[in-house]
């Protein structure tokens, strides 16, 4: 009997970082023709595929419209292992520059835990903050690994 293996050849690494580039792009290009985010739990799917297998702490941002509809996701900022540093006013530059009427913050833990620090806390508090005088609201800060995810604003954080 024929398994799924004998279907299809082995992929090189580059044509497997193709593969999953595509279909990162499929996922974008779905996400953003309807109304899947509103609520943790598919933006936190969408996020973790964003972040996986990285060794390096990436800050990003998905700008959302008034619909809760993916306007576009950035990463901002490239970090070490355990840390990266952001920027609120580039942060609230790009929103202003998308169009944005709300955010999602995300940035991953490559050491697998997804337990927010205190630095994360604060920083999502400034950010909040900042972003909240140009009218731009946070709607959460997910913090991913390939292990997990979770949402401050579900952890009564946000």
């Amino acid at each position: 009997m024929a398994t799924a293996t004998n279907f299809f050849p082995p992929l090189h690494p580059l044509e497997e970082d193709l593969t999953i580039l595509q279909a990162l792009s499929i996922l974008r290009s779905r996400f953003q023709r309807r109304d899947v985010f509103d609520n943790p739990s598919s933006v936190m799917h969408f996020l973790r595929l964003q972040a996986q297998g990285l060794t390096h702490e990436v800050f990003a941002v998905m700008y959302l419209d008034t619909h809760n509809r993916l306007i576009d996701y950035e990463p901002l900022f490239r970090g070490t292992l355990s840390q990266t540093a952001v920027y609120p006013r580039e942060v609230a530059r790009q929103a202003l520059a998308k169009n944005a009427a709300c955010v999602i913050l995300h940035h991953n833990h490559p050491s697998g835990m997804c337990l927010p620090s205190k630095a994360d806390e604060s920083l999502t508090q400034t950010l909040k903050l900042a972003l909240g005088l140009v009218e731009v609201r946070v709607l959460d800060h997910i913090i991913t690994s390939d292990c997990g995810a979770i949402s401050m604003a579900e952890s009564g954080l946000l």
